[in-house]
């Protein structure tokens, strides 16, 4: 077994490597008022102990094949900056959940346009994904550019339980399948 489930990926801007325990108390501290209010099971307080238990978790599923969770890093210097991940539905292993954050400080630089559509190369090309699936509170404008802009589209609407507020919320959803023209390119990958 090799020390990480992926190989890093690249962008202009940013490096997209596995999460990893180093990454706790970062991702705690990341973890605003700000950032939680749009994710349904990252509650505050997020303390380097949840996130530490998060990362193993998920890197647990990176290392059998049902996730890739990326921690997104500033190229240049290392420092982490978010997290997105692709997670496989429970009752298709051929799709998959769409989840991304980056920290307050972070919004509105055009990260997450730029790293969206080379997470889903990798969910089809990785994990030989059909479908990725992502959602978000009707009010979070911000997402919605993100899937629009990387090709996804509108399949509704549904409630779903968020534990982070205890409550049911109402979100939309989006999709993208599988297309002949979406692939990793070898000048996105960090060798």
């Amino acid at each position: 077994m090799t020390s990480e489930p992926f190989e890093p990926l690249l962008t202009t801007r940013l490096r997209l490597r596995c999460v990893a325990p180093e990454d706790a108390a970062a991702t705690s501290s990341l973890m605003t008022p700000g950032v939680s209010r749009w994710l349904a099971s990252w509650p505050l307080p997020f303390t380097r102990e949840m996130a530490l238990a998060r990362i193993e978790k998920i890197r647990r599923l990176a290392f059998r094949g049902h996730a890739l969770p990326f921690a997104v890093t500033d190229k240049t210097d290392g420092r982490l900056l978010g997290w997105v991940i692709l997670e496989r539905n429970d009752k298709s292993r051929s799709s998959a959940s769409l989840g991304f954050w980056l920290g307050e400080e972070h919004h509105g630089k055009g990260y997450m346009r730029e790293i969206a559509p080379v997470v889903i190369a990798a969910g089809f090309e990785l994990l030989a994904l059909d479908v990725i699936e992502a959602g978000a509170q009707v009010d979070n404008l911000g997402s919605f550019a993100v899937m629009k802009a990387c090709g996804m589209k509108p399949i509704g609407g549904r409630s779903i339980y968020a534990p982070a507020r205890d409550r049911d919320e109402l979100c939309h959803f989006y999709e993208v399948r599988r297309s002949g023209n979406q692939s990793l390119k070898g000048e996105h990958r960090d060798r």
